[in-house]
């Protein structure tokens, strides 16, 4: 007798109701095991959603900032205005200095112009600007040269 597919006629009435209960059981496990693929299936495409959405609001963002620095070299304050207008930096005097002192794609003379301003979050930019610099002993004639070799390597 094979054990895998009984013959109906040697089963007794249990074991044939018992094999009919197997076989539903069975059945009903492939079901389940079918809709967790196709939930599975949803989610990787929703996943894949994610992604090239995330992909395509970084693209945008890309091309934000590089408008952002363009307008910020042809007219710093224009430039920043762009920039917190398009949640690239906020109008925290901080984040703008962070901005300026990373310096990339920025103009040193737009740098400098917007930091010679004299509006006070001009003012503050500047302070927190000097403050991203690292003078610890160092003489003034020395930090003054950090600041000049800084500006001629950007």
């Amino acid at each position: 007798m094979d054990l895998c597919r009984p013959d109906p006629v040697e089963l007794s009435s249990v074991e044939t109701e018992e094999l009919q209960q197997i076989k539903w059981h069975r059945k009903q496990l492939l079901e389940d095991i079918q809709k967790l693929k196709d939930e599975i299936a949803d989610v990787f495409a929703q996943i894949d959603c994610f992604e090239i959405a995330q992909e395509s609001r970084m693209a945008q963002k890309g091309k934000e900032l590089c408008i952002g620095r363009k307008k910020f070299n042809m007219d710093p304050v224009k430039g920043i205005q762009y920039l917190t207008e398009h949640k690239l930096l906020t109008p925290d005097a901080q984040d703008i200095a962070q901005f300026l002192y990373k310096g990339e794609g920025l103009n040193k003379t737009a740098i400098g112009a917007y930091l010679g301003e004299r509006d006070p979050i001009n003012l503050q930019v500047l302070q927190a600007f000097v403050d991203c610099h690292e003078f610890a002993n160092l003489n003034l004639v020395q930090a003054l040269r950090v600041l000049r070799t800084e500006r001629e390597s950007a």
